[in-house]
């Protein structure tokens, strides 16, 4: 690991604000990328509550920080303190990426490379498909948002367990990206064979099956999957979750949530530095990690 006396005057801050913290991934997936390709910065932990926020971006500022990610529940309210904001967090209303230039705190929303990255395989597949994305919080609003505008799909359900809110979230979305294609569903399992059956790509952008409540999304839609589906699970602990093992029973192919963590932290790590990530070998650092 690195020497502590790497740290100095010219090591570059960068960091990760939320509340809680604890649980996140950044700090391990930066500081290796940093250690691998010699650059002297540091990832740390900022633990900001809500009311906290306005004064923490002060600090940042003043402190000289190169930048930070913007986890829950800074995503949305973040955006009010920013005055430059990229096109893509500008539509889907959230940031989890700033960098700091000159006391400048520039928004971006990285989570659209990170399903971008995952999904690019299957790019001609996705083109005017059916798409079900369950879920109605900031993930599949980054979801949304790459599925339009670079998968070029032709229908998207939005399904959730609170209905009004996938209603608002589809409304969001006709209005904001001009797409008509899109309706909401409440998360009734029974209700849904034929809405799944028919998708081709089906992303669980929740938290149901996250460690360690692994079996929650195991059963919410077993009926459904077919060899013909593509089923993205943006949970990344456990690797394969219960939902993934499932639909590839199924024949299904999938896509685990730990290639759209990692690719979503490429995308800020080059804002940061200008450099590559160096993704391969912290992709093999993650996984033998998360199976240790």
């Amino acid at each position: 690991m690195q020497s502590l006396n790497k740290f100095n005057h010219n090591t570059k801050i960068i960091g990760v604000i939320g509340h809680p913290i604890k649980h996140s991934f950044s700090p391990l997936i930066h500081n290796l990328s940093f250690e691998l390709s010699g650059l002297n910065y540091i990832y740390l932990p900022f633990d900001v509550p809500s009311t906290n926020l306005k004064d923490a971006l002060k600090g940042m500022i003043a402190l000289g920080i190169k930048g930070f990610n913007v986890t829950i529940p800074h995503k949305e309210k973040i955006l009010s303190y920013l005055k430059e904001v990229s096109e893509e967090a500008n539509i889907i209303g959230a940031v989890n990426t700033i960098v700091n230039e000159d006391g400048t705190l520039h928004g971006y929303n990285t989570d659209v490379n990170g399903v971008v990255e995952s999904l690019l395989p299957f790019k001609d597949e996705l083109a005017n498909c059916e798409a079900t994305v369950i879920g109605a919080g900031g993930a599949s609003r980054s979801v949304i948002y790459a599925l339009i505008r670079t998968f070029k799909v032709g229908k998207i359900n939005i399904v959730n367990r609170t209905e009004q809110t996938a209603e608002t979230l589809k409304e969001y979305f006709k209005t904001k990206m001009i797409f008509e294609h899109i309706k909401s569903f409440p998360l009734v399992p029974p209700d849904l064979v034929n809405v799944f059956s028919q998708s081709k790509l089906i992303v669980n952008t929740t938290s149901m099956g996250m460690s360690p409540e692994i079996d929650d999304a195991a059963t919410t839609i077993p009926e459904s999957f077919n060899k013909d589906q593509i089923v993205f699970d943006v949970v990344y602990n456990p690797i394969k979750t219960k939902l993934l093992a499932l639909a590839e029973t199924r024949g299904a192919r999938t896509v685990s949530g730990l290639k759209m963590l990692i690719e979503q932290g490429a995308k800020s790590y080059e804002l940061w530095t200008g450099e590559k990530m160096p993704v391969e070998k912290v992709y093999k650092a993650v996984v033998s990690y998360l199976n240790s």
